[in-house]
């Protein structure tokens, strides 16, 4: 049995959706109109919804409304980036969220002593270390993601509330505030920073030969592997990636709060995986693409916008949630099936 890693100078050649094959050629091989209905499906949903609440709420339409929805999803989707790399490469990670938080706090400490610059830094240095040992303990360890991760998030978590005893750190966060909350135009900073982050997992992903090893690896680890594809480095590199984008999400959580609170980013990790399962990321890893993931991160922030801009009770607001996640995973799962016909 043989197995052709594409090169990143000829990412036609890769064998798989997400890379640089034409679109035509995707079109063809994977039914015509069906395939288009996948791949941009979830861009027209957005649409309708946002044409929907555009109509029933004239509060929704307004452009600081609209700027808003923009600049509170921009955190989480600078998290869902990262959980998008862990997840094409097989595994997922629930420990981005002690990653934000522990982030901030450290973040939030150096900024009074030692200044912004370190503060930065000291905060990308958390989100390298525990990404490299979730990424050593999953990928050469063998250890399964869920344990290793779930772990992790309970050692972080642990060791944060002890040296802080669970009680926010103040903060001079300065030029993180700007990021955070600033414009440019009526366009949040945050965004801003958002869709550079998206565009570089975008090139990271499809234009790298590293990019083309996530993706052979979250498809078919033992043919990557028997192909000689470094299978350890590379998915050790994706939970890195991953623990970085949690922590810039951390950097602008601390610029929104001004404060490092050790409880803060509980539910990063599942939404995170949320925005990706709704984006069409398969769950047992190779395959998924930036693109959906960009609009499932605004189709939730456009239904949490909506449903409180339409006074809909805040107990009822998960189960519409939940419904829009089982709703894309079946439509994935009839995809998939029908592909395999």
């Amino acid at each position: 049995m043989s197995y052709v890693v594409p090169s990143a100078e000829a990412p036609e050649a890769a064998p798989l959706d997400v890379t640089g094959a034409s679109e035509a050629a995707l079109l063809e091989r994977d039914g015509g109109s069906w395939n288009w209905l996948r791949r941009y499906g979830i861009w027209m949903a957005l649409a309708v919804l946002v044409l929907l609440l555009s109509v029933a709420s004239p509060s929704f339409r307004t452009v600081s409304n609209l700027t808003n929805v923009l600049e509170q999803n921009a955190m989480l989707g600078i998290v869902a980036c990262g959980m998008l790399v862990m997840m094409v490469s097989g595994g997922f990670d629930l420990s981005v969220g002690a990653v934000g938080a522990t982030g901030s706090v450290v973040a939030a400490y150096f900024t009074d002593h030692g200044g912004l610059a370190l503060a930065i830094v000291a905060c990308l240095v958390i989100g390298i270390v525990v990404g490299l040992l979730n990424g050593l303990l999953i990928a050469k360890g063998g250890i399964n993601a869920f344990m290793t991760t779930f772990a992790m998030a309970s050692i972080v978590t642990g060791i944060l509330f002890v040296v802080t005893s669970a009680a926010p750190v103040n903060a001079n966060a300065g030029w993180l505030t700007t990021l955070a909350l600033g414009e440019v135009g009526r366009v949040p900073d945050a965004f801003i920073a958002y869709v550079v982050i998206a565009t570089l997992t975008w090139v990271l992903m499809t234009r790298t030969k590293w990019g083309h090893y996530v993706y052979s690896i979250g498809g078919n680890r033992e043919a990557s592997y028997l192909s000689g594809v470094p299978v350890v480095a590379s998915q050790v590199a994706a939970f890195v990636f991953g623990g970085l984008c949690a922590a810039m999400g951390g950097l602008i959580l601390l610029g929104q709060s001004n404060i490092g609170q050790p409880s803060s980013a509980t539910d990063w990790p599942l939404t995170a995986i949320a925005i990706c399962v709704i984006a069409g990321v398969s769950l047992s890893g190779g395959e998924g693409r930036v693109q959906e993931t960009v609009a499932a991160t605004l189709l939730l922030g456009v239904v949490a916008d909506g449903l409180n801009l339409l006074n809909v009770s805040a107990y009822v607001q998960p189960a519409v949630t939940g419904g829009v996640i089982l709703i894309a995973v079946a439509f994935d799962k009839m995809n998939r099936g029908r592909r395999l016909t």
